[in-house]
């Protein structure tokens, strides 16, 4: 039933994009859809881009495994989006048109800004593409119930080229309607499962954490800050580092920031962050009593012995919710509990796709002509699609049988030490120039990509993506205390050393487009 229901969503989500795909010659249609879905289908859309596989699995896994620690990790992602709706949301909408690049160069013009812009939204998500398309396989495998690496590598590449297509096909408005057919498959299962769970503990949470707590082999401390970051030198700080870098993160990844620009007014896009905050709030529940319910049904040894990383642990606790005897109804719910994290992983990988392409035909090639044609760059979108999945594809097989950890921690850490800087600065500081623009994009990027190698992520551990090695030598999970204030102060001093004079020419420029920025104004075109 589950390869059925595969074949199914993957026919109907094809279909999808061909029938919603834009016109040929139409930029508008392509990056943002023209803004013609409502404010719940957009805060869908945008919730559904906002929990990736990665989100589903691996926080589910954190939770069935380290207990309270988990529950903190996904209360953070919630925090992460309301930081975005109430910070950044609109300011984006309004300074930018398609990317992040537009909303960076609205300031400061030039192909310097948006080429770099391009290459750290294709470092921030290339990572977490990665992961998901690795995880496709590991999830074919653990529901079908084959374990040979042909078919896993198989597995990758097939749905990996149906990515692409959906980036390349549908633009924006279809992988749009993807993420909404994704997320209302996912909450809407996932409440059922959920509700099955409690049942079994007599609709008392309090049991229901006693029970996980039982089970986990770790007592009362599995109901206690720290479990998570018990082994390393500095747990406390360790914890912070990882909050941190989720709050400030999974707010200013690229694929997230796009769907800003597909609302048609600043009235519109706070609606839709509404709907998406509501959709996030709804799923941290979900996934926190499936988590708990893992651990105590399942068994915390159980799961870290089918992965050590827990990424079972979501499917594994939908699987016990429903006892020893299981009627046709249970087998059919369960078949859409994995069609629908199936279909989160096919609309995650489509919708990062479709932001690197975006930013590379956009950002890139039409800022080196002066008068590029709209069927020339939508062209080059969809090429730039392929360019983008094609590498990410052979990647995905090379690093399936490793620990993939380190990738997702890594999209995390340059959103929040890079992007996260950039957008602040850019889009409320006066005084922010060219020079420190770059700074911090480039400082901030160096920082994450010179630390993330010594972490215990990396080597030292035996669930490290090198076991048989021992490099470590930085004392933290995340790089995000030491890298998040260096890629704000590398800003800052670029912005000194550009000069008092450079420095007032941008406050004026910037006075200049405040309005645009700030005030919710009609949004002006390139």
């Amino acid at each position: 039933m589950s390869l059925v229901g595969f074949t199914a969503v993957a026919t109907v989500t094809l279909l999808l994009c061909v029938m919603t795909g834009p016109d040929r010659d139409d930029l508008d249609e392509f990056y943002t859809g023209y803004g013609s879905l409502s404010p719940m289908r957009n805060g869908l859309a945008i919730a559904g881009d906002y929990i990736s596989a990665a989100s589903v699995l691996g926080t589910g896994g954190v939770i069935a495994l380290f207990g309270h620690d988990g529950v903190v990790l996904a209360l953070s992602t919630a925090l992460s989006l309301m930081l975005l709706m109430f910070l950044l949301a609109e300011p984006l909408r309004n300074a930018g048109r398609f990317t992040m690049g537009d909303a960076l160069a609205r300031r400061m013009p030039g192909r310097a800004a948006r080429i770099t812009a391009c290459a750290v939204t294709i470092a921030a998500l290339l990572p977490l593409m990665l992961v998901q398309l690795a995880g496709t396989g590991q999830l074919l495998a653990f529901v079908l119930g084959f374990s040979g690496a042909a078919l896993q590598t198989g597995c990758i590449i097939g749905l990996g080229v149906l990515m692409i297509g959906y980036a390349a096909i549908g633009g924006m408005k279809g992988t749009a309607l993807i993420q909404i057919l994704k997320i209302v498959m996912l909450l809407g299962s996932g409440l059922v499962v959920a509700a099955l769970i409690l049942h079994r503990f007599d609709w008392n949470p309090g049991a229901l954490f006693d029970a996980a707590a039982d089970r986990s082999g770790a007592g009362p401390a599995f109901l206690n800050s720290g479990l998570q970051f018990a082994g390393g030198p500095h747990p406390d700080a360790d914890m912070i580092s990882s909050q941190l870098t989720v709050v400030l993160g999974g707010a200013c990844l690229p694929h997230v920031t796009m769907r800003m620009y597909t609302a048609s007014s600043a009235r519109q896009v706070r609606r839709s962050m509404s709907w998406a905050v509501s959709g996030v709030a709804l799923f941290v529940l979900v996934v926190t009593v499936i988590g708990f319910g893992a651990a105590a049904l399942v068994g915390r040894s159980v799961i870290a012995g089918i992965d050590p990383q827990g990424n079972t642990a979501y499917l594994l606790g939908s699987q016990a919710a429903f006892g020893a005897q299981v009627s046709i109804a249970e087998t059919f719910l369960f078949t859409t509990v994995t069609t629908a994290v199936f279909l989160t992983l096919l609309a995650s990988v489509g919708g990062m796709i479709l932001a690197c392409a975006n930013s590379l035909a956009h950002d890139v090639f039409a800022t080196r002509v002066q008068e590029m044609s709209p069927r020339r760059e939508m062209t080059l979108a969809r090429v730039s699609a392929l360019a983008v999945g094609v590498p990410a594809i052979v990647l995905a097989t090379l690093v399936q049988h490793r620990s993939l950890q380190p990738l997702v921690t890594l999209s995390f850490c340059l959103g929040a030490s890079a992007i996260a800087p950039a957008l602040v600065y850019g889009l409320f500081w006066r005084r922010y120039t060219r020079a420190g623009l770059l700074c911090t994009l480039i400082g901030g990027s160096l920082a994450v990509l010179l630390l993330m190698p010594g972490t215990n992520l990396v080597s030292g551990s035996p669930v490290s993506a090198f076991p048989e090695a021992d490099f470590n030598w930085f004392p933290f999970t995340t790089t995000g205390l030491v890298s998040i204030p260096l890629g704000f102060a590398c800003g800052w001093l670029g912005t000194m050393l550009s000069g008092r004079r450079k420095a007032q020419e941008q406050r004026r420029h910037y006075e200049a487009v405040e309005g645009w920025i700030l005030a919710g104004a009609v949004r002006r075109g390139d």
